[in-house]
């Protein structure tokens, strides 16, 4: 199974890119630091875009599991 984020870890990760965004918004950031904090951003976009889907796929298969119960329960 793949690995999971914590929830927290999760929340985390958006806090950080949220202070990248807001830092990369100034005016006075260094090149070498923007690039740098660009790199972190892309990262952990990824990898909460993977969470992300994660979360989908699982919530896809619990409603589709939810929708065997309630058939079986009609017959």
């Amino acid at each position: 199974m793949a690995k999971r984020k914590s929830k927290s870890t999760f929340e985390k990760d958006l806090v950080r890119l949220e202070e990248i965004s807001r830092v990369l918004e100034e005016d006075d950031v260094e090149l070498e630091k923007a690039m740098s904090l660009f790199e972190e951003g892309v990262k952990l976009s990824k990898s909460s875009l993977k969470t992300l889907k994660e979360a989908e796929l699982k919530i896809t298969e619990l409603k589709s599991e939810l929708g065997k119960i309630t058939n079986v329960e009609e017959d």
